[in-house]
């Protein structure tokens, strides 16, 4: 009786030890185009949060990054005349922690969509107050807060991720976009003169 008992004790320990997410659970895949975050000031969650120094978080950028792997991208790929959703996965999302100026357009502070329509020599940078969207494949004109036309650059070293990040800039910053040998450069001017001094 008692060796029965030790058995069943066995038994249910193993039962209760093993979580749930254990039990043959499939788990995602590893995206081809992993999702990545872009900040101004840069890097602020780490400067600010933990390495304690002053500043304001003023833009976030959520977006996918789709690789290169040999392919020819603008022209090719990404169609020129086309709504892109300026990355893979879901579209390209912007926050804006204070007011903002995008192509002499005032943009309240709040979360938006980017897309391009990417074409040889320039690019329209399109904000969408639609937000949480799949591609661009139900992309809605009426909802665009802005459209504003950027000039290409192209580059000597290609990127092989699609690569998204701000740089310091006179009155605001700059969202850089860079893949293959392309660069895009899209000014941001900062409403809010004391968080641009502070920047």
């Amino acid at each position: 009786m008692k060796q029965l008992i030790f058995i069943i004790a066995i038994m249910l320990s193993g039962m209760v030890a093993q979580p749930v997410w254990a039990q043959d659970k499939k788990l995602p895949p590893l995206d081809a185009s992993p999702m990545d975050m872009a900040y101004y000031p840069p890097v602020y969650p780490y400067l600010v949060k933990v390495k304690g120094e002053s500043g304001a978080l003023v833009a976030r950028v959520t977006y996918s990054r789709p690789q290169k792997k040999g392919r020819k991208i603008f022209g090719d790929l990404e169609e020129y005349g086309k709504v892109w959703r300026l990355g893979a996965n879901e579209a390209t999302e912007i926050e804006f922690f204070i007011p903002v100026n995008i192509g002499g357009k005032n943009v309240p502070k709040g979360r938006y969509t980017l897309y391009a329509i990417p074409q040889a020599t320039t690019w329209t940078v399109i904000l969408n107050r639609e937000t949480d969207i799949w591609g661009a494949y139900k992309y809605d004109a009426s909802k665009d807060l802005l459209r504003t036309s950027v000039p290409v650059t192209n580059i000597n070293t290609p990127v092989e991720a699609f690569t998204m990040m701000f740089e310091k800039a006179d009155g605001g910053a700059n969202l850089i976009m860079a893949w293959d040998d392309i660069m895009v450069s899209l000014p941001v001017k900062f409403n809010d003169r004391l968080t641009a001094k502070r920047k």
